[in-house]
């Protein structure tokens, strides 16, 4: 056998031979979201690793998600519903509660963010969608990412790719797409309202809160528990002050390592075959219009509570009800400041911020249940 023979049959048998045009698109949009999120800083410690996985997966060849391949068990950790729960234990360890319980009636305000879920699930519906694909696709107007990827993982496994980059390029994008949102459906006299300020509340109250909420998210919405609980453990380390280690854990390496796997596990399902087509596109659409349904949701919303507390809240806060925390809070003070630089609304935004997360995981437990 020739030189030239035995250079062709190596080159037959690497992965370059196999590559297509396809697997060049996608290893070009995990290049797209590394650079989105190094350059522009959007949602850096997921786009990263995400973009990684999306490279790995679409180089032919390698094998990485056949079974036995390195991704295939990285995935274990999403299908088996490990993973979104520990980032929900260290989101918990992270969270401040005391402004959503010093004034508990913002929490109908992160209620009313996830309009947005329903409404988008309805529009689904309507477009062909089976249930479990259209809740998976309406849980992005949530803007929680781990909160999509269970409860994807468990109704529509083939649409994890696109509805985990949905969910957080648009958390990434609160900053950009919430702002008009805002200004369309508030007055300047609005926005220029001033709050009282956050009261702070006891450590016994602080204590109870995970603890109770617990027990009647689990016995009203049993399938939202994993994700309940978790988030309130994490919360209840927090808050009880004796169990430091544990809290700085859940906050730092062990919430690091997750999202590393997690990141990583979710580029492995943006194979070509699995991502490159319209129904990608539809979800990316809708999942656009279930944040912005939800968004207004919270400011119509704020704006029926402005009415009736006689303008003592600001409807801007409304729209902090999505569960990207805190970027949707640091939107809603930006606008505020923008209207008057000495308004200070961070800290009231952070009530309904913090009870979307919970709204969310409550959403996503429902529509299990519904699924059935």
């Amino acid at each position: 056998m020739s030189i030239w023979n035995l250079v062709l049959e190596f080159l037959s048998s690497t992965g370059l031979a196999a590559l297509s045009l396809e697997n060049l698109i996608m290893i070009a949009v995990g290049g797209l979201l590394i650079y989105l999120g190094i350059s522009r800083e959007y949602e850096p410690l997921l786009l990263v690793p995400i973009g990684f996985g999306a490279i790995l997966v679409n180089l032919p060849l390698a094998g990485l998600r056949d079974p036995g391949g390195l991704l295939h068990y990285f995935y274990f950790g999403i299908k088996s519903g490990i993973f979104p729960p520990l980032i929900f234990l260290g989101v918990g360890a992270m969270t401040d509660f005391g402004p959503l319980l010093s004034k508990p009636q913002t929490f109908l305000l992160g209620a009313a963010a996830q309009f947005g879920i329903f409404g988008t699930l309805l529009g689904a519906r309507a477009l062909g969608f089976a249930f479990p694909e259209a809740a998976s696709i309406a849980i992005i107007g949530g803007a929680d990412g781990p909160t999509a990827i269970y409860l994807t993982s468990r109704l529509a496994d083939h649409l994890l790719g696109p509805v985990a980059v949905a969910a957080y390029s648009y958390m990434a994008l609160v900053p950009i797409i919430q702002p008009p949102i805002i200004r369309l459906l508030t007055t300047q006299k609005e926005r220029l309202i001033v709050m009282s300020e956050v009261e702070p509340v006891s450590k016994r109250v602080k204590i109870l809160f995970p603890i109770l909420t617990t027990i009647a998210s689990a016995l009203l919405v049993p399938a939202a528990t994993p994700l309940i609980g978790m988030l309130m453990l994490g919360n209840l380390f927090r808050e009880s002050g004796v169990v430091e280690r544990l809290s700085k854990t859940a906050q730092n390496e062990l919430i690091n390592i997750v999202t590393i796997f997690l990141g990583v596990a979710v580029g492995s399902r943006m194979s070509a075959e699995e991502f490159l087509n319209v129904k990608t596109i539809t979800i990316i659409v809708l999942g656009l219009a279930a944040f912005s349904i939800g968004t207004a949701s919270g400011v119509f919303l704020g704006k029926l509570m402005c009415v009736i507390t006689g303008g003592k809240i600001n409807p801007m806060i409304g729209a902090a009800g999505v569960s990207a925390v805190p970027m949707a809070a640091r939107v809603v003070q930006k606008v505020g400041q923008k209207e008057n630089p000495g308004n200070f609304l961070l800290m009231n935004a952070m009530g309904p911020n913090v009870a979307g997360v919970i709204g969310s995981a409550i959403a996503a437990g429902v529509l299990l249940s519904l699924a059935g």
